[in-house]
Order: C-alpha cells, then structure tokens, then sequence
C-alpha cells in the first residue's frame, strides 16, 4: 500500500485478515516518519510487522562502480532498531530494475543471477521464513 497510516490502511487491516506486514522505506528522515506511522498502526491494529525493506539503498555508477547513499546509509536500520524489528533486506537504486519492470520482465525473472534479482528472492525467503503457519 503506499505510505500512510489513512481511511484506506485502516479498513484493509480491519477487513481483511492479514499475515502480515512488510515496511518498506528509503533511508531519509521524511520517508522514516511515514513508516514508524505505518508499523505502529499496525501493531495497533494486531497485525504482525514481519520487518522492514530498506528501499534505494545504495546507488552503485555504472561506469566506475562507486557507491552513493544518496538517500542515506543506514535510516531503515535504525527506525528497526527503535521498533524492535529486524531488517528483511536492502533493494538497491539500480537502472536494471527500472528498465525490466518497465519492460513487463521483472528482473528477478529476467536477470535471476544479478545481485538486484538476488536482493529480492533474500526478502522474498525472510518473508516467508517469518509468516505463521497456517492451520491444518
């Protein structure tokens, strides 16, 4: 869902029977606000927050291959930190990522060995490792 803690979030968490919740936030302070909202509302509403994605997190040149928080290094890992969670996994700024989700073929089917394709399947098995089991 996008940010927020409004009308919208409210009712799905009220209405539909959920898992779980995965906070995802680029490291800067501004977009930290709106997640420590998103994960407390959550908990007030007894959903589970499984943990946080850092979002963007580092930007990696193409040509020489520096790296640049231009977000910020480490926000996601703090706010988890403070809300006693644990961080599922960094995303980071990447062309590719862009490029294959706009071209229909995400890049973790159409570039699966890259190290962004990888970043996602790491969340993906946190996430799962995390979820409750459900009855038989």
């Amino acid at each position: 869902m996008p940010p927020g803690t409004g009308d919208v979030q409210l009712s799905v968490s009220q209405n539909i029977p959920i898992a779980g919740a995965v906070i995802i936030s680029t490291p800067q302070d501004v977009a930290l606000l709106d997640a420590r909202k998103g994960a407390e509302m959550f908990r007030k509403v007894h959903v589970p927050v499984l943990g946080l994605v850092q979002n963007m997190s580092v930007f990696q040149c193409p040509k020489c291959k520096h790296e640049t928080h231009i977000f910020g290094a480490d926000g996601v890992r703090d706010l988890a930190k403070t809300l006693g969670l644990d961080i599922l996994g960094d995303i980071p700024l990447h062309i590719n990522i862009r490029e294959t989700c706009d071209s229909g073929q995400p890049v973790v089917i159409s570039q699966p060995q890259s190290d962004a394709a990888k970043a996602y399947l790491k969340i993906a098995m946190e996430i799962v490792r995390r979820l409750p089991v459900p009855p038989t």
